[in-house]
C-alpha cells in the first residue's frame, strides 16, 4: 500500500540541487587564477576542488576525525586542489586563500530555484539538509534569496551525509515523522539513503552540474515518490 502520510517538511540537498557550485567557484578563482596560475583552467580547477568533497568528509564519518565544519575542509581541500595543479602557493598569502575559500558561500541559485522554493514555503516547511556549515549556508541564502525557513545539516547534526543520523535526527529536531518528510536532492545516493531512513524522496536533474560532460545523475535510478522537471514543477505537483 502507498504511504499516504502527508508531507510536512521538505528537505534540500543544496550544493548541486539549489546552488550551482561548479560556476560559483569557477567565477571566483578565476581572477586568482589569472595572478598566480594563468596555466590552469578556472572550471578544471572548481572540479579539482570538488573532487576532495567526499574523502575529506568520509574521514569525519568513518570517525577516524572528529567533526569540523565543512569551510574547514574545503579550506584544507583548496591547499591539495593547488596541488593538484600544480600550483606553487609558498607565495601566497594565506588571507588570500582565506577569502577564496568563501566562494562557497557566494553561490548562485539555478534559474527555476527562488521561485520554486517561494511556493514551496507557502505550504510546507522548508531547510537545507546540507553538508554546508550553518554561517556558509546563511550567507548563501541571504546573496541568492533562498527563502529557508530554518538552516538544517551536518553542523547541526554534527555529521555528513549519507550517514543514517543526518536525516533522522534532522527529522526528530522537526518534530516530525520520517513519512512527513520529503528529501529533494539531484543526486540518487542522497536520495537512497534518506528513503532508507524512511523519508519520501523527491529527485530533480540537474543535468549541468558538473558540466556539459556529466555522466552521473542523469536520471532517476529508482522510483522516487516525485520526480519532477524542476522546483516549479514540484511545488505545482505537491499542490494539487
Amino acid at each position: 500500500m502507498a504511504n499516504t502520510t502527508p508531507i510536512k517538511a521538505l528537505l534540500f540537498d543544496t550544493f548541486g540541487t539549489v546552488v550551482d557550485w561548479r560556476s560559483g567557484v569557477a567565477r571566483d578563482a578565476q581572477p586568482f587564477l589569472e595572478r598566480h596560475a594563468r596555466h590552469v583552467d578556472a572550471f578544471a580547477f572548481a572540479d579539482a576542488w570538488r573532487r576532495e568533497y567526499m574523502p575529506a568528509m568520509e574521514e569525519v564519518r568513518s570517525g577516524r576525525r572528529p567533526f569540523v565544519r565543512l569551510d574547514v575542509l574545503h579550506r584544507e581541500n583548496l591547499q591539495k586542489a593547488l596541488q593538484a595543479c600544480k600550483v606553487d602557493t609558498a607565495s601566497i598569502d594565506a588571507r588570500e586563500l582565506d577569502e577564496l575559500n568563501l566562494c562557497w558561500h557566494r553561490l548562485d541559485p539555478w534559474p527555476d530555484s527562488v521561485e520554486g522554493l517561494q511556493r514551496l514555503k507557502q505550504q510546507f516547511i522548508i531547510a537545507p539538509l546540507s553538508n554546508g556549515n550553518i554561517s556558509l549556508m546563511v550567507d548563501m541564502a541571504k546573496r541568492a534569496g533562498l527563502p529557508w525557513d530554518t538552516i538544517l545539516g551536518a553542523e547541526v547534526v554534527r555529521g555528513y551525509k549519507p550517514s543514517p543520523q543526518v536525516y533522522t535526527q534532522t527529522v526528530e529536531i522537526l518534530g516530525l515523522q520520517p513519512a512527513e518528510v520529503c528529501m529533494v536532492a539531484a543526486h540518487n545516493n542522497d536520495l537512497a539513503a534518506a528513503r532508507s531512513c524512511g523519508l519520501k524522496t523527491a529527485f530533480v536533474l540537474r543535468p549541468t552540474e558538473h558540466g556539459a560532460a556529466q555522466t552521473t545523475d542523469l536520471h532517476a535510478e529508482q522510483a522516487w515518490d516525485f520526480v519532477p522537471r524542476d522546483l516549479i514543477d514540484l511545488a505545482e505537483q505537491l499542490s494539487q
